[in-house]
């Protein structure tokens, strides 16, 4: 199954889940989600959620200074990114519990039929 669609829908809700363990910037970030799992997720989508997050106002930033290149801009979360986190989740888990529901359903075996078609 091709996952980039259902990464769409959860992208924002996996990098806040990142950043709420610890600030990082942007490959750092793109790199624990790899680490995680997420292995088909591109640099550019990462990027994007983060400055739409950071529009959004669930995240911060702040710059370090790198000594091998240019300095760093650091995402952390802020108060409205740990309660835009908590519903995320809450409906994540709601779904995927239905969902799971769902396609792990086994029929009950089909009742046994007469010759014309009919259920006795």
């Amino acid at each position: 199954m091709d996952t980039t669609q259902l990464l769409k829908g959860v992208l924002d809700v996996a990098v806040l889940a990142v950043v709420r363990e610890e600030d990082g910037y942007g490959y750092d970030i793109v790199r624990r989600l790899r680490a995680a799992g997420i292995a088909e997720i591109g640099d550019a989508s990462v990027y994007g959620t983060l400055r739409r997050l950071y529009a959004a106002g669930a995240l911060s930033t702040y710059v370090v200074p790198s000594e091998g290149g240019p300095n760093r801009k650091y995402y952390a979360i802020k108060a409205e990114g740990i309660a835009m986190f908590e519903a995320q989740r809450e409906t994540w888990n709601e779904f995927a519990a239905v969902f799971s529901t769902l396609i792990n359903h086994q029929p009950a075996p089909a009742a046994a039929t007469s010759s014309n078609g009919s259920h006795s």
